[in-house]
């Protein structure tokens, strides 16, 4: 087993439709504005960017994420990345129960160093740790659909 390998799923059931909820997460630069873990991101040309990050564990990632697919009509959004972390993340955007059902996959191996060394002892804490700011995302995500819906 490669300790320095994660793979993430994460739904969220949304009270919105689903073009609401595609137009706000396609719009990476603005998710510093309702994430709190996204602490900037800084687009190069629209397709590739830099993101910067960090949760409730004391480290910073910074990844270079480019545009693998952005499919509105399949509702699907797909980056490759490269840093601190290396591999890919994809939301698809879907009608659910409540309006919206939000998958996040996530395949990623570490490349920051701390966390390389800490692979062993410290992976239950690296999966809480996107736990945590996967659950304030959805927070912050509901509160900015909430924003627009009463503009």
């Amino acid at each position: 087993m490669n300790w320095c390998r994660y793979r993430f799923h994460d739904r969220w059931d949304l009270p919105a439709a689903p073009g609401e909820v595609y137009a706000v997460l396609e719009r990476a630069q603005d998710y510093p504005l309702w994430w709190p873990q996204v602490r900037q991101v800084t687009s190069a040309d629209g397709r590739s960017g830099v993101a910067r990050f960090r949760s409730f564990l004391p480290y910073e990632l910074t990844v270079t994420a480019r545009e693998s697919r952005r499919d509105p009509a399949a509702g699907v959004l797909e980056i490759r990345m490269s840093g601190d972390l290396e591999g890919w993340a994809r939301w698809t955007v879907a009608p659910g129960p409540t309006g919206t059902r939000a998958d996040y996959d996530q395949e990623v191996e570490v490349r920051k160093q701390l966390m390389r060394r800490l692979a062993v002892p410290g992976r239950p804490l690296f999966r809480l740790n996107h736990a945590l700011m996967m659950r304030s995302g959805r927070r912050g995500l509901l509160a900015r659909l909430d924003d627009r819906s009463r503009s």
